[in-house]
This record gives structure tokens, sequence and C-alpha cells, in this order.
């Protein structure tokens, strides 16, 4: 009974959001008040009855309805609990159904909190985000229905991939998607601004908290992605340039460049189509990430492989909504150009390099990642366009723009004093290259980029430090007034300043794992040692052990340095019965300098696994723990700017001044 509750409200939240669609705007168009407002309990019915729907299909798992085929194919009744609810958006139909219900929540958002949005603004976007729900809503009734039932039900399910099966995995779909579908109110607020033909300054700060809430998710959900593809898949590395991970990389992208780009719109009216543009590109880089990972295109780890027909349908709602939504653009774009002009060297410039550059990449990874699809379907030769490509073609691109970021901070609007910044800058300038210099000392060679490249991220991160300092005047003034400027600074130029600072350490974490890092892949039996960038590690053997559902070959490795014992690593082969695969967990030492990590591969045959033979991966990354760290200062830097009382989305309320509250009688 209850998937079919599920069911029903999915067909009625489709019923909702037709209404939606249409309702609102044609209330919008003619004036009509009662019509416009008919958007707030719309979105907040479309979201109650999707979210009914997505408790019917968590609450199948989670009691192992095997009469759900849903939960059959993703599911087993041994599974622990959390990979039983994480079971829910594991599969192509509950993934598509967490989206939707995202998809709603975002709009309901809008409704509830924007209440100095203007009504007929706020009914048009309404409106465009219902057309969006409607597509998707109707893709998942019609073609992917997660309550389809199976008859008789088998005893058990056939479990979850067991790759899918770890705490990272788990959140990294919710955070995924919530920055994808983040993405869908800012490319509403785009589009209603096109059907009512104005874009100002106070559009832009009404899309600013939405685009930085989606880009502060889409940034956590890429870094736990690639946390999980470091400890899990068993090779040590965190990026691969899958085309899974680009689909997801390129949305960021461009959302970054959106982010900088409403910020010139809201302070000085300009960059008007650039801000439009973005914002109807990064979310159709969404949708176009969703058709290559459901349309069967790919095999991947977290692709969703399935029938081409689905992918037929969302290429036509991709048409629908990139052509109509560029169509617009073209008609409605010339008329928007304005705002106040400004000089080759000023902010405005800077962030227009910002832009340039970041589009640039996007485009470099979009060809990186289609061209191998596009010479298969054409010609039917497969061919592979993999890491040597994007690290020749992105990274180079890349550099200048963070050295853009060092100086960006300091650049006046309309028109800057160049001098002047070289002149507050050239100390960070020299620490940057005397820090390049001294890794280069200090290191076993490497190549020359990676130095480079290390005293650009020290650049970027002393020039930020810089700057802050410079605002609340450090060093210049007594110790308690800097604080006190701390205090009373806007937290979002706090947040600009750790975001900033964070990239600058991620870059860090990128190149010393990179460039340095060592590598050893040796075949082994007990008492064998390894030695590696300083520790040596001694093979004390594989003992069998049992999991809650699978077992395990869990392999001990005892680390020492100097003849000092540093710690004993537990790396495990491990066996899903029910799914009968095999998945690899490392094993991993962890500092600020560097990670050991170890991971054990199949025996090379039968023989030599009686005999306690192994194939082991041993590896030491200099800095990788860097990278989350940059990430989180990144997300929480996000964080900050979102919590900015500028950036709030209600209205704003006039403060009440004494005299104002003052009495005749008084």
């Amino acid at each position: 009974m209850i998937p079919e509750i599920g069911q029903f409200a999915l067909a009625l939240a489709l019923m909702i959001a037709l209404v939606q669609s249409i309702l609102p705007v044609l209330g919008a168009a003619r004036g009509n008040l009662l019509w416009m407002r008919s958007a707030r309990a719309s979105s907040i019915a479309q979201l109650v009855f999707i979210g009914i729907a997505f408790l019917a299909l968590t609450r199948s798992f989670i009691v192992s309805d095997f009469t759900v085929a849903n939960v059959v194919e993703n599911s087993h009744s041994l599974k622990p609990m959390l990979y039983k609810v994480a079971g829910t958006w594991g599969s192509h139909e509950g993934s598509l159904l967490l989206w939707v219900l995202i998809l709603a929540a975002f709009g309901a958002g809008v409704a509830l909190l924007g209440s100095n949005i203007p009504d007929a603004l706020k009914a048009r976007t309404l409106s465009v985000q219902a057309w969006i729900s409607t597509g998707f809503l109707s893709f998942l009734i019609l073609t992917s229905n997660p309550f389809e039932r199976i008859f008789p039900p088998p005893l058990d399910g056939n479990d979850l991939n067991p790759l899918l099966q770890d705490v990272g995995l788990a959140m990294h779909p919710p955070l995924l998607y919530f920055g994808y579908v983040g993405f869908s109110i800012v490319f509403s607020f785009a589009v209603a601004a096109l059907i009512e033909g104005r874009v100002d300054a106070a559009w832009a700060r009404r899309v600013r908290p939405w685009t930085l809430a989606a880009w502060m998710s889409l940034t956590a959900g890429i870094a736990l992605g690639s946390w999980w593809a470091y400890y899990e898949l068993g090779w040590g590395g965190w990026w691969f340039w899958d085309p899974v991970e680009n689909v997801s990389f390129m949305p960021w992208l461009l959302g970054t460049a959106l982010l900088h780009s409403a910020i010139v719109t809201e302070k000085r009216d300009a960059f008007k189509s650039w801000t439009i543009l973005l914002a109807i590109l990064t979310f159709s880089l969404s949708l176009l990430g969703t058709f290559i990972v459901r349309s069967g295109l790919l095999t991947s780890v977290h692709a969703f492989a399935v029938d081409p027909e689905r992918g037929l349908y969302i290429l036509g709602l991709l048409g629908v909504s990139i052509g109509g939504s560029l169509g617009l653009y073209a008609w409605r774009a010339p008329a928007m150009e304005g705002g106040g002009l400004f000089a080759p060297i000023s902010r405005e410039a800077g962030l227009l390099v910002n832009n340039l550059l970041l589009g640039a990449a996007t485009g470099t990874v979009l060809f990186g990642t289609l061209y191998p699809l596009f010479m298969e379907a054409v010609v039917g030769t497969k061919i592979s366009v993999g890491p040597p490509f994007f690290n020749a073609a992105f990274i180079p691109m890349m550099l200048p723009l963070v050295v853009v970021m060092g100086f960006g901070p300091f650049l006046s609007w309309k028109r800057a004093d160049l001098k002047g910044i070289f002149q507050r800058l050239r100390f960070v300038a020299v620490l940057a290259g005397l820090s390049g210099l001294a890794v280069w000392y200090l290191t076993e060679g490497g190549p020359v980029l990676a130095y480079l490249s290390v005293a650009i991220a020290v650049w970027l991160l002393l020039a930020t430090l810089r700057e802050w300092t410079t605002r609340i005047r450090l060093f210049e003034v007594p110790f308690a007034d800097a604080m006190r400027r701390a205090r009373n600074m806007p937290r979002s130029s706090h947040g600009m300043t750790l975001a900033h600072a964070g990239l600058a350490v991620a870059m860090l974490g990128f190149i010393g794992s990179s460039a340095w890092k060592s590598e050893e892949i040796v075949f082994v039996q007990p008492g064998a040692e390894i030695a590696i960038a300083g520790f040596d590690v001694r093979f004390d053997g594989v003992e069998r052990v049992q999991g809650p559902n699978y077992v395990a070959d869990r392999g001990t490795l005892t680390v020492t340095r100097d003849g000092d014992p540093v710690t004993i690593l537990y790396p495990e082969r491990r066996f899903y019965l029910v799914a009968q695969s095999s998945t690899t967990e490392s094993a991993i030492r962890s500092t600020l300098a560097g990670d050991l990590y170890a991971s054990l591969a199949e025996p090379a045959s039968e023989d030599t696994a009686a005999s306690g033979a192994w194939t082991l991966r041993i590896l030491y990354e200099p800095l990788v723990n860097f990278i989350w760290i940059g990430a989180a200062m990144l997300v929480l830097g996000g964080g900050l700017s979102l919590s900015d009382r500028r950036l709030r989305v209600g209205a704003p309320r006039r403060a009440i001044t004494p005299a104002a509250q003052a009495t005749p009688a008084e």
C-alpha cells in the first residue's frame, strides 16, 4: 500500500506542477495578483507530495519490501541500515526522485523566503521552475517508475553495488544533486528576467544567495566524491578526469564565474548579459551531465547506464530547455547592455578576465569529454581522452587565473592604480618566488611547472592574507582596533578571503600529491619489507575476517622509520557474497605532511594465495590532505558569505528610530 501512496503522490505533484507552470505566468502577464500568488501554495504543495513519495520509497528500503523492483535490485536484508537508506538514491529511479525532490525544495524555498521579490518576478520564476519539474516528473512517472511492483517477490534482494556501500558515497549524491539542481532556480530567475525584459542590481542581489548555496553544495559534493575515490578505489588518486567527474566539474567552473559576474551586476549594473548567459549555461551543463550519465553512453562506477530510450527523453528535455532559453536570450539580451564604464585596469576588468578564463576552461573540459563520444557515434572508433590532454590543456589556463585572483581584491571599481598595487604586493611576490625556489632546493627533482605552480599558490595565499590585513589595518593600528574592524567587516568579505585562501591551500595539495608522489607495487610474502619515502613497511600476512555482509582478507603492515615504530596498517580485500564482487579497502596513515597509503590487490593465483603471497600497492602522497582542507575552506567561505545580512533572502526591515517610537504625548 505504501508504494502505491508514493506513486499517487508523484502523480499529484505532476498535476500541481502543470498548473504552476501556467497559471502564475499568465497572472504576471495579465496583472492578476491572485494567480501570481498561487505559485506559493503550489510550490509548497509540490514539495509536500514529492516528499511523501520519497519517504515512501525510503520506507520500502528500510523494511526491505521486496515486492518493489527497485528495492530488489539495490538492497539486501543483510545490508547495514545506513546503506539501506542510501539505496534509496543508489539507482537511476531513486536518484531521479531525489533530483525532483531537491528541485521542488528550491522552488518552495523561493516561495517561502523570497518575501522581497516582486510578485511578477516571483510568479515567472516559480512557473519556469515548474516547467522543469513537469519535465522530470513526467520522465520519472512514464519511464522510470521507482515504485514498480514485482510478483512473486524474491526471498532477498540483489544488493547495492559494493563500491557504493560507503559513508562518503552515501552523502556524495545528495550534496552533488543539491548543487546541480540548485542552479535550476538561478536558471529560472534568468529566464523570468528575460521574459520580463529587466535585469538590474536588485535582481542580481536576489539571485546571489541561491547561486552561492548551489555552488557550496556542488563544491562539497565534488570534494566528497574525490575523497571517496581516493580512499575507496585503491589506486591512490583523487581525480582521473573521468567523464562522470567532468560533468560535475563543468557546472562548478561556470557557477564560479556566475558568482563573480553577479557581483558586477549588483555593484556596477554591468555584465548583465554575462550573468544571464552564465546562469543559463550553468544549469544547461547540469542537464547535459544528467543526459550523459543516464543515457547509456557511459559505463562508470557512478553512472547509470540505462535504456537509451530514456536518454532520448532526457535529450528532448535538454533541447527544449537549452534551445528555448538560449533563443529567448538571443532575443532579449541586446536590450540589456548598460551599466558603468570601466578602465582596462579595474575590478570589472579583472572579473571579466575571470569569466573568460573560466569559460575557456569549461569549453576545454567539455571538448575533452564529448569528443570521444562524438567519434564513437560518427565513425565507430573508440578513443580515449585522458589526464595527459586535460592536464596539458586545463592547467596552463588556470595558472594565469590564480595570478589574477591575487590582484583582484586590490583592484578598485572603474579604475585602479596598478602601480600602487604592485608596491603593496612586491614583498608578497618576492616571498612567492622564494617559496618556489625553496621547494626546488628541498625536493629531489620534479617538473618545472610544479615549482611554478607552488610559487603561484603561495602568491595567492599571501596576497589574500595581505588584502585582509590591509582591510583591518593590522600592524597599522592597535591590535584591539584591528580586531574591531575585523568584526565590523561584512561577512561576505571574510568569506571571500577564506575561499580564496582555500583554493591556494587546495592547490598545494594538488601539486604535492601529483608531482612528488612515491609509489611501489610489489609482490610480497609474509616478512617482506618495502622502503618508501623514508618509511620501512613490513608485510606480516593476511587473515580472513567476517563483515556484516561480506568476508574480507585483511593484511597487516607494520610501519617503522629509522627503526622506530610509526603505525600498523590494515588494508582489506572484501568479497560481497550476494553481489559476487570484490572491493579494495585501503589503509591510510594521514598527516599534514602527507599520507602513507596501502592497498591489497588480489593474489596472482590460488597457489600464491595459499602460500600467503599478495600484490601490495604502497604510496606516499605529500600534502594530499591539503586538498580536503582547502575544499572545506571553500565551503566555509561560501557559508560565511551566505550568512551576510546583505544577502539574506527575506525582505529587509527598516529599523524604528526613537523618534518614530515616541508618542505625541511625549
